[in-house]
Parts: C-alpha cells; sequence; structure tokens
C-alpha cells in the first residue's frame, strides 16, 4: 500500500497566497478533501516557520490529514508533523532517519539516478520533476517530461510525487505515466475558489 493517501500531494506556501493569509487557504483545501499536505516555507525566520507548521497541524490533525514539512527536519519534529520532505541540498536522508524514526520522509529527486539512490537510502517516497514549467520555483533543473518519469517508474518501485507546472489540464498524463500523486501549489491556490480546484482534481483521480 502507497503511504500517500491520495492522488493529489497538495503543497501550501504562504508566498504563493496572492494576498489571502495562509490559514483560511489551508481551511480551503481541507474543505475541498486534501488528505495529504506539504507546508513549504522559504526565506523566513525559523519561529515565524514554526508558527505556521505549528497552525497547519493544528488544522491537519482535526481534518485527519498527513502533514509533511519541506526541507527542515528541526520544525517537523518541532510541529509534531508525520513527516519532512528532503530536497538534494538539505539534510542527507541517511542523516535524517536516526532523527525522525518512523515519520515520513520524501527526497526530491531530477533524474533516474537520484531516484534510485533515495530509495537504497529508505525514503518512503520520491518527488519527481519539474514535469513541466513552472514559474513558481527556480528548481536549477530543466523540464523533466513524461517520458522521463516513465523510466523514473520502471527503475524504482517507491512512490512517486511528479511535481511542476502541473494543472488540470495535464494532471491525468503525469499519473498514467507513473505518477501516483502529483504536487500542485499555484493551481491550486491562486485561482480564487482553493476548495473548488481540489475537488476538481480529486475528481479526475
Amino acid at each position: 500500500m502507497s503511504v500517500l493517501p491520495s492522488r493529489l500531494y497538495a503543497i501550501l506556501d504562504p508566498d504563493q497566497t496572492g494576498d489571502r493569509p495562509l490559514a483560511p487557504v489551508l481551511d480551503a483545501m481541507l474543505a475541498g478533501g486534501v488528505s495529504v499536505l506539504q507546508l513549504r516555507v522559504k526565506e523566513r525566520p525559523a519561529d515565524e516557520f514554526l508558527r505556521l507548521a505549528l497552525t497547519v497541524r493544528e488544522r491537519t490533525s482535526r481534518a485527519g490529514c498527513l502533514f509533511i514539512v519541506n526541507d527542515r527536519v528541526d520544525i517537523a519534529l518541532a510541529a509534531g508533523a508525520d513527516g519532512v520532505h528532503l530536497g538534494q541540498e538539505d539534510l542527507p536522508l541517511e542523516a535524517a532517519r536516526p532523527l525522525v524514526g518512523e515519520k515520513l520522509i520524501g527526497v526530491s529527486t531530477h533524474s533516474v539516478e537520484q531516484a534510485e539512490g533515495a530509495e537504497r537510502g529508505g525514503a518512503d517516497y520520491i518527488g519527481f520533476g519539474p514535469m513541466f514549467p513552472t514559474r513558481t520555483k527556480e528548481t536549477g533543473y530543466e523540464t523533466r517530461g513524461l517520458s522521463m518519469l516513465a523510466s523514473v517508474r520502471r527503475r524504482v518501485s517507491l512512490p512517486i510525487v511528479a511535481i511542476g507546472g502541473i494543472t488540470a489540464e495535464n494532471v491525468a498524463q503525469t499519473w498514467s505515466s507513473g505518477a501516483d500523486a502529483a504536487a500542485m501549489i499555484s493551481y491550486l491556490t491562486r485561482g480564487g475558489d482553493v476548495a473548488a480546484r481540489v475537488k476538481e482534481i480529486l475528481t479526475l483521480g
């Protein structure tokens, strides 16, 4: 059984919610049916990140939603998150595992080799991308595309979360090419009715 409870992996970034505060956007995501959510906070002090993480933990706990913290093992532990997602330049997987114990660890990957390395290292799932052009985050990597996603699917058995430029128009392609879930950020939070967009994606899945 996949460790991911849904084909939608929602990412909440306070810098991607327009002029709306984080909490109402989060509540709309949960009302729409999000069951796995990652909090991504860049370029903000640790104390602010933790305050946001505690808010998210409280609301996701009430909703029965899996809660993942991006990048920061310390924030994930302090907030009581269900897991942490690590990039290639974050704390290495082998160093993070003794700290988080049985909590989930996801690892961002951008090649078959990185995906295989994450599986060998004991990751619980991998992120893979960027799938399509995106302005949400500068990854430093060229678009990977569906054929490379399919190659990764053939080489690893871990759950795969595809990420990068995914919308209602191309999400089915990412699933059919091997992704267990699709990560979405701006498509969910910049479109007005967040709950409606979540429901739209869940219906497609």
